[in-house]
């Protein structure tokens, strides 16, 4: 499945799901491990989704952030925000409407994302 950049100006939510879409691609394609997505909208003006998924190792979690950066550049929807790339226990790509954590699964635990922001994590069941 191919999602088309669209205007990041465009009204509506068409932008941001298409974006979701694109990362939840990535992650599937790249093997993540309890990938999960969370509706920030009406939460917080910081995104409308954050997406949290694990990596088995810390050259996992770099190979799945630089396919989903890349994929986000070669479809339209510019350069996103990196965070931890260098070590890799953890990534956070922020491009604007959607927020990607990958994180190596101990780190994940106690970061623990999924219980700040009120949602359960999954029991390794992939969203797809």
């Amino acid at each position: 499945m191919r999602t088309a950049a669209l205007d990041p100006d465009e009204p509506g939510r068409a932008y941001a799901d298409n974006l979701k879409a694109l990362a939840l691609e990535c992650l599937d394609e790249m093997k993540a491990e309890e990938t999960i997505a969370i509706d920030l909208a009406g939460k917080t003006s910081l995104a409308d989704t954050m997406i949290i998924a694990s990596g088995r190792s810390q050259r996992h979690v770099g190979s799945i952030a630089d396919k989903i950066i890349q994929e986000m550049k070669n479809r339209g929807f510019g350069n996103a925000r990196v965070e931890g790339l260098p070590a890799c226990d953890w990534v956070l790509i922020d491009a604007g409407d959607v927020l990607v954590h990958i994180f190596r699964p101990e780190v994940r635990g106690f970061y623990n994302l999924e219980k700040m922001w009120g949602a359960d994590r999954p029991l390794g069941v992939a969203l797809g």
